[in-house]
């Protein structure tokens, strides 16, 4: 057999653009060459796809906040044609090579929210990571929670708002609804984007402004005092937790800059020092979250500590950060998977899901 084709995708329209392009970067450095052959497909922000034929060619590698997509020439598309050609060059007009797997390194909408997932299933490839409902939940926080709380898994008191409601929910009421200190966010956005903290009327407004932005549904939910937990899962139908990881913010929460422009803004312990029976308990109730929302193959739940032992699911992300200080691979690290491991495992997970699933009938027998 030849070596497995890879997609790895990244960038997109979303605003984790950057952050996607800083994971894609370790994700595509990690494949084993020998086993996998990386056909990299560049998102630009317009949504076009292109191809970075024998590298990842981005400008300001190394700075992240300046780091950017080198798009070219060579503009492709992903149709559902046939094994043998799925991805066409638009700007030469011939087919080019077939597809074993998608490796979406997308973060936030048009890449995690189940967008990519669709045109993979359409175009009959295996993809990594959750699948089409799996992604769509994961992504919108106000269907996740809602499905977590009926579930009777715990998880912080929250209101949802759009550009309908808005006007009934003033800081006064959301004081006496939910906390006096709330956090606003968009509901289908991650990497601490558009979150901002608020206190009184004046910061509540502000937060609220800058939560639209992003996005037509909001969120404001009560803060949760404790402390940051957060739980790798890695699997299909018997998902496994690694060992946990707490987040130690250097900064008043744990910010887009803390989490990935600056190295000081967030202490990472691995592992978190929890008792050993708190550590089985979110530990289970991670397993549980990533099943309860009908993720597959990886994910990585965030949970609060609080007083008296109390555990909270903040929320889970269903392809967590790759970049060199994400918690996501150093929690498997430091739990015995390797990085390049982590990643053949997760191309493992994606085909295995994949051929299952095509053992299903797609017709009536008469």
């Amino acid at each position: 057999m030849g070596k497995i084709k890879v997609a790895v995708v990244f960038g997109g329209r979303s605003a984790e653009h950057e952050i996607s392009l800083q994971s894609a970067k370790n994700v595509i450095d990690a494949l084993d060459r020998k086993k996998y052959e990386p056909i990299l497909i560049g998102i630009d922000r317009d949504g076009r796809w292109f191809l970075n034929e024998n590298s990842l060619k981005l400008l300001n590698a190394d700075d992240p906040k300046l780091i950017q997509l080198a798009v070219g020439d060579h503009e492709v598309a992903l149709t559902p044609t046939g094994k043998s050609s799925q991805l066409i060059s638009l700007s030469r007009n011939t087919s080019l090579s077939g597809i074993d797997v998608i490796f979406p390194v997308l973060h936030g909408p048009y890449g995690e929210d189940g967008t990519i997932q669709g045109l993979s299933k359409l175009a009959n490839i295996p993809c990594v990571g959750a699948g089409i409902l799996g992604s769509a939940v994961g992504m919108d926080k106000d269907v996740m929670k809602r499905l977590l709380r009926d579930a009777g898994i715990p998880t912080a008191r929250f209101i949802t708002i759009t550009g309908k409601n808005q006007k009934i929910y003033p800081y006064d009421s959301i004081r006496s609804l939910i906390s006096p200190v709330v956090f606003v966010k968009p509901a289908n956005l991650g990497s601490s984007v558009g979150i901002s903290k608020a206190g009184d009327e004046a910061s509540y407004n502000k937060a609220v402004s800058e939560a639209f932005k992003f996005d037509l549904k909001i969120i404001v939910e009560e803060e949760i005092k404790g402390r940051e937990i957060e739980c790798a899962i890695l699997g299909n139908d018997d998902p496994k937790a690694s060992a946990l990881g707490e987040i130690i913010p250097q900064e008043e929460f744990y910010s887009y800059s803390a989490k990935y422009l600056n190295e000081k803004g967030a202490l990472l312990e691995i592992p978190a020092k929890v008792s050993h029976h708190v550590e089985e308990r979110m530990k289970r109730l991670a397993a549980e979250a990533f099943r309860v929302l009908e993720c597959t193959g990886m994910a990585r739940v965030d949970m609060f500590l609080a007083a008296n032992d109390n555990i909270y699911i903040n929320e889970i992300n269903t392809i967590p950060g790759f970049t060199r200080i994400s918690m996501y691979p150093k929690l498997w690290e430091y739990s015995g998977i390797s990085y390049g491991d982590l990643i053949d495992r997760l191309i493992s997970l994606a085909m295995e899901d994949f051929e299952q699933r095509n053992q299903l009938q797609t017709s009536m027998e008469f």
